[in-house]
């Protein structure tokens, strides 16, 4: 399952003023150093593999820039990731914001949202759910 993100906001739920604490990165990988004369540039490189261990099926998907107000479209669509499941999230290459939260929400409209992530140094982002409490893997 691929699912591209992008910067529409059109017919979106806001974004929700509270939310879970930021979740910590457990040994983030490090990103090679790019040559000193080489201009920084961060667009479309936040693609992620998102792995659902959560334990329920999630029905929608949101990803937004953190700075954002509001979520981007659920990127499933009319699909769903059973749990087990794994997503490849790609982003557009002109997407440039490196700090990404992701909020998912399961067919009984239960929602859970992990802040703060570094989408430039992250790969994979494994999601769980147990015993009421929601934490994330990052590498």
């Amino acid at each position: 399952m691929t699912a591209a993100c992008g910067s529409s906001t059109t017919s979106t739920p806001n974004k929700p003023a509270t939310s879970l604490p930021p979740t910590a990165a457990s040994s983030p990988a490090t990103p090679p150093a790019a040559p000193a004369n080489a201009p920084e540039s961060t667009e479309g490189k936040q693609d992620f593999t998102l792995v659902n261990a959560t334990g329920v099926e999630i029905d929608k998907v949101y990803i937004a820039p953190h700075s954002s107000d509001d979520w981007e479209e659920d990127i499933l669509g009319q699909d769903t990731l059973a749990t087990g499941d794994i997503a490849s999230i790609t982003f557009s290459p002109r997407e440039k914001p490196k700090m990404w939260d992701i909020k998912i929400v399961d067919k009984a409209g239960g929602s859970l949202v992990w802040e703060n992530l570094n989408l430039l140094e992250i790969s994979e982002v494994t999601l769980y759910f147990k015993d009421g409490k929601a934490w994330a893997d990052v590498k």
